[in-house]
């Protein structure tokens, strides 16, 4: 078989995925998101895992130039939503390449992101947060720590706005009541956006 030239076996190599790279960065976000869903480890993992199998098959129907990570994590919590909904879930396919480029999610090195999270959110408001109900949990997780605007958690929890703001109103009064009864006084630290003090609750559904 003939030897191909130095610069054209430089030019047989694919140049790397950008939609690839760019959703890869987003691994320990998502799993972090996926663990405050979960409380367990393990189904954080395969739900990151579930996620990225359905994100790079539909790769096509992402439309360039858009908010990826907000997609991402659309697909993550319907992907939640749904398993939940499934009593008898399927064993998740995890014989793909993609996976693969994802690597072990548990037990990894933290990376700069993951110090700053645990930098802000200390052991009392992790366990708060981890008591709320799901529904709160997920909406505040959603504003407070990873900072997405009302209307794209609205796309992500497939609610109206309204329920949005009044599912986070709720949660951080349920949160800032649990570090009072924790704490035993005034509750310090717990993620609250302030742009969001004088937003009005709509009723929850």
């Amino acid at each position: 078989m003939a030897v191909l030239p130095f610069r054209s076996r430089r030019a047989a190599v694919a140049p790397p995925d950008p939609f690839a790279e760019e959703a890869l960065a987003q691994t320990d976000a998502l799993y972090r998101a996926a663990l405050r869903l979960t409380r367990n480890p393990a189904e954080a993992e395969d739900l990151v895992q579930e996620t990225y199998l359905k994100a790079f098959r539909s790769s096509a129907r992402f439309e360039r130039g858009t908010n990826l990570r907000a997609w991402l994590f659309t697909i993550l919590m319907n992907t939640h939503r749904n398993s939940r909904r499934d009593a008898a879930r399927n064993p998740i396919d995890v014989d793909s390449e993609v996976v693969e480029q994802a690597q072990a999610l548990p037990g990894r090195a933290a990376t700069p992101e993951d110090l700053l999270v645990d930098a802000t959110l200390d052991v009392d408001i992790k366990a708060a947060l981890d008591a709320l109900p799901e529904t709160f949990r997920s909406a505040v997780w959603l504003r407070d720590v990873e900072e997405f605007s009302y209307a794209e958690i609205a796309g992500m929890l497939d609610v109206p706005i309204g329920t949005v703001m009044s599912r986070i109103s709720r949660g951080r009064k349920l949160l800032h009541d649990q570090l009072l009864a924790t704490r035993g006084g005034e509750a310090h630290g717990a993620p609250s956006n302030q742009r969001d003090r004088a937003a009005a609750a709509g009723p929850d559904v």
